[in-house]
């Protein structure tokens, strides 16, 4: 009577196991089929950047409303900062290359200024001049500020010393990667316009890293190139702290 119940008790089991399963499954692959314990894998917390009312590029009528921090239309500017600043916070005004949707994902409709012609505005942007000034009194910690962001954004595959033998071409895992030094004739727009596109198998890093912050490393660059770049006393070694820009212009 045992084994009898045993082997029903079996069969019930592997049958609510096997309808539960084919209940969860449906026609479309990119569903997730029946949620039975939804709060496990969706955050019922509001999470940042994230349009409710798209998946997939499909509309999510009921959730457009749904309050979360989104990104702001294209070329909104913050309501921030200092009237001399203005200019790091406008739009970029030169174009990327037409291949640039292909080679580094960048699409108009995502807001990025997309050219019709092949080299873009790479060859104009060499009369773009770096619009921060460098002083005596500025300098050190422009330089310190420019080190400490190229360590975090660039050092990986560059090198510390800019010399493109960071971690990520020593792993092998990149290749190409130029050596500052041979390029001193390359102009600061162009090193601008280079990092926040994106140029080669490196991607833009303009989502990363304000205008401001892109003239900042292009100063450090400059005095990795040269230890002489600067102003009067600036060739002085850049010590290692972390004292911002803005510190330094005050």
């Amino acid at each position: 009577m045992k084994k009898k119940f045993k082997a029903i008790s079996t069969k019930a089991l592997v049958l609510t196991f096997g309808i539960g399963t084919l209940a969860s499954c449906v026609s479309d692959p990119d569903s997730p089929g029946l949620e039975f314990m939804p709060d496990m894998y969706r955050s019922p917390a509001i999470e940042t950047y994230v349009d409710y009312g798209w998946v997939k590029e499909t509309p999510n009528v009921d959730a457009m409303m749904t309050q979360s921090a989104k990104h702001p239309p294209v070329n909104t500017i913050p309501y921030m900062g200092k009237v001399e600043d203005l200019e790091f916070y406008l739009p970029y005004h030169r174009q990327v290359t037409s291949f640039a949707p292909i080679t580094h994902g960048l699409q108009a409709k995502h807001g990025w200024n997309i050219s019709e012609e092949p080299a873009g505005d790479y060859f104009k942007s060499a009369e773009d001049k770096n619009p921060i000034e460098l002083t005596e009194e500025n300098q050190k910690a422009i330089f310190n500020q420019g080190k400490k962001l190229f360590g975090i954004n660039c050092a990986h595959c560059h090198g510390e010393k800019g010399n493109g033998k960071g971690p990520m071409v020593e792993s092998g895992a990149y290749l190409g990667v130029p050596d500052f030094a041979n390029l001193t004739e390359l102009a600061d727009g162009q090193m601008f316009y280079s990092i926040y596109y994106g140029k080669g198998m490196m991607g833009a890093h303009a989502p990363l890293l304000k205008n401001k912050e892109i003239w900042t490393v292009v100063h450090y660059i400059n005095k990795l190139q040269s230890e002489d770049y600067g102003v009067g006393s600036a060739t002085e070694g850049v010590v290692s702290d972390s004292t911002n820009v803005e510190a330094a212009e005050q």
